[in-house]
């Protein structure tokens, strides 16, 4: 299972906000560039993250985007959840049982599926936008990682 670059750039841009908080609004021009990513596509990925109330803008010459939300409140999960959708490796474990394949009663793979599915979902659920700040802090100051 690979995240895509909406997700990988998600969490880039999350963490870009949080590093430049203190700047007030930021540009989503000043996010590219430092981030090295293309502005076009962060236009498309932005609107979805302020929708989700991670992300909040303000209009203006000084305005910009930022958090919505304390970093310590913004899991990676959420970020990807919101551009990517539910985090499954397989389609059967993103769905109710009963909305499921024919095969949920007697598929014995399904249940590796939905382990594969919880042990993902519990990571990234467990790290914060401030505990990549941390991690920043520490010598990781590009967060290249999370590339």
């Amino acid at each position: 299972m690979r995240f895509s670059t909406r997700g990988r750039y998600g969490v880039q841009i999350m963490v870009d906000l949080a590093q430049h908080a203190a700047d007030g609004p930021v540009s989503l021009k000043s996010v590219a560039d430092r981030q090295k990513l293309s502005e076009h596509y962060l236009e498309q990925l932005v609107p979805e993250l302020r929708k989700a109330g991670l992300v909040r803008s303000i209009r203006g010459p000084q305005g910009g985007y930022e958090l919505a939300k304390r970093p310590e409140q913004i899991n990676i999960g959420d970020v990807i959840r919101v551009l990517e959708g539910p985090i499954a490796p397989v389609e059967c474990v993103t769905q109710s049982e009963e909305d499921c394949c024919q095969k949920t009663d007697f598929c014995v793979t399904r249940e590796v599926w939905m382990k594969v599915r919880d042990s993902i979902n519990g990571v990234v659920d467990s790290i914060s936008l401030a505990d990549l700040l941390k991690e920043a802090g520490s010598g990781g100051e590009n967060l290249g990682f999370l590339q």
